[in-house]
């Protein structure tokens, strides 16, 4: 019955996966010109483009690393652009169709198979005589290449971990679990303890079910991942049906909060979500979100932990997933220039001052530990937590492949037929894999 179920979804689901993946269908058009060979530094006046996007703070600490690298060189004048994620990429997949994509590009592993394999990207082993990278982890460095080939270089880098309100645990008596031994039954029954003790006021645990990053941490503990090095789906619908279950299973025993009430705060901004109000006290989250979190609720205190496990929860489940990357053209005008500037903001102590950890952890060493001295007590929790994890992870999964950037919208929906109940956990599993599958195929991954 399930696979009849899913035959019929790869009937029906072509027609808004071609809808789905237009946005990134449209760079394969006008892109792939011939690369400037022998790439040298202009003596004269030189401008490149410099596109990002995130919020006003984003912004503004990007432009003064800008005014920083014009100073260093004031023969390049950068040219900024950028905007809020929603429309970030539409906005760069036009512009790269009519063969003006930006010189330098913000990017995000859903999409940097997708623009590589098209040929939008500078090959960077191209200007390595002007972008040095050997001060980087190579497991970070890896993340960057696809095939063999090194497109972009990743801005900092983030373990996923459990976000404690610790504020919550001490004003209802209710002790923190042992975080560097501690068990899924552990979790739950903390959870409960706090419902209870709280007289229904909090509830312990604000569930994932939604985002491939968590989803893939939940995978690997399991033995599984999403992808495999091929670019194929290889998630098993018996582990992503688990994450699901044991989601309902939060739910009905009160741990979490109801299903109505998770629909409602859905898609929320931080500041209004259940962590930062005080009415839960653990989520997931990507570790490198842990200051935006301080900042939004001053006054509580939070902690981050690594994941519970269970005695045959496979080791280096974890990983390390780049935040973003910096990478080039492959139409522009400029390779040296553009990959100077993507060197100065990979390397410059400078700059990593500058950005903080808003971008994620830098990655290397001595920007690093420029950066320390400058942190705040929260930004200090994260680089601990962050050098404990290093000695935990595993390998870097591989890059989400071509037609596969829009996993996040296709785990969102089948996961809420799970809370509403329209679909069960295996049935919206096999639903979800098929339409995965029918994505990457659209999109000719």
């Amino acid at each position: 019955m399930i696979l009849r179920a899913r035959r019929g979804v790869r009937q029906s689901v072509r027609t808004a996966i071609a809808a789905a993946t237009t946005g990134v269908v449209l760079a394969a058009c006008g892109v792939g010109a011939e690369p400037v060979k022998n790439p040298k530094l202009s003596k004269g006046k030189v401008s490149i483009s410099f596109n990002w996007w995130g919020a006003d703070g984003r912004h503004q600490a990007t432009q003064k690393a800008i005014k920083l690298f014009e100073q260093e060189h004031p023969n390049i004048d950068v040219k900024p652009s950028y905007s809020d994620w929603a429309g970030y990429w539409d906005r760069l997949a036009t512009a790269t169709a009519s063969g003006d994509m930006p010189d330098v590009n913000q990017l995000d592993q859903l999409y940097l198979s997708a623009y590589a394999l098209r040929g939008a990207l500078l090959d960077l082993s191209t200007v390595k005589k002007f972008l040095d990278t050997s001060a980087l982890d190579a497991k970070a460095l890896e993340s960057g290449l696809v095939g063999k080939t090194p497109y972009a270089v990743p801005v900092g880098a983030t373990t996923n971990g459990i976000l404690i309100n610790t504020t919550l645990f001490k004003k209802y008596g209710v002790e923190v679990p042992d975080t560097d031994n501690w068990s899924w039954a552990d979790f739950r029954q903390a959870a409960l303890q706090l419902r209870k003790a709280s007289g229904g006021k909090v509830h312990g645990i604000s569930p994932t079910g939604q985002d491939s990053f968590s989803l893939n941490v939940w995978a690997r503990q399991n033995g599984n991942q999403i992808f495999n090095a091929q670019g194929e789906v290889a998630l098993d619908t018996k582990v992503l049906a688990a994450h699901w279950q044991r989601i309902l299973d939060w739910i009905e025993s009160d741990a979490a909060p109801s299903v109505s009430h998770m629909l409602e705060m859905n898609g929320l901004p931080l500041d209004q979500g259940d962590m930062v109000q005080g009415k839960t006290a653990m989520s997931f989250i990507p570790a490198g979100q842990f200051t935006s979190y301080k900042e939004a609720a001053p006054k509580f205190d939070y902690a981050l932990a690594d994941w519970p496990t269970n005695s045959d929860t496979r080791k280096g489940f974890q990983y390390l997933k780049p935040t973003m990357y910096w990478s080039a053209a492959s139409t522009t005008e400029h390779p040296a220039e553009a990959a100077l500037l993507i060197d100065f903001l990979t390397n410059d102590p400078r700059v990593a001052k500058i950005f903080g950890l808003e971008r994620g952890e830098p990655g290397n060493p001595a920007a690093k530990k420029a950066l320390r001295p400058a942190l705040d007590k929260g930004g200090r929790q994260v680089l601990a937590f962050q050098e404990e994890m290093a000695g935990r992870v595993g390998d870097t999964p591989p890059l989400t492949p071509k037609g596969a950037s829009d996993i996040d919208a296709l785990l969102q929906r089948q996961y809420q037929r799970v809370l509403t109940k329209e679909a069960g956990p295996r049935e919206a599993a096999e639903t979800f894999v098929a339409e995965l599958e029918d994505s990457i195929a659209a999109a000719g991954g």
